[in-house]
């Protein structure tokens, strides 16, 4: 949880309010998109020298964290 709070924010401001990586305008969705269609950690970063892989990490926590939490409440 601590890594996710350290990477992601949520600000009304940027991407309607979307999460995304603290101080880029790049969304969580963005990136697990991206890893969805194949892209891997290295061709990310290559791409958005930006990022890193803790703040990938972060979006995969964040995404296995939102999955968890909506089967408790199911």
């Amino acid at each position: 949880m601590n890594q996710i709070e350290k990477y992601i924010e949520i600000n009304l401001e940027k991407r309607f309010g979307k999460p995304v990586i603290k101080g880029t305008r790049i969304s969580v969705y963005d990136i697990l998109n991206w890893m969805a269609n194949g892209m891997d950690k290295e061709a990310i970063i290559k791409d958005f020298p930006v990022l890193n892989e803790n703040q990938i990490n972060a979006c995969l926590t964040y995404a296995a964290m939102r999955e968890f939490k909506i089967n408790i409440a199911s």
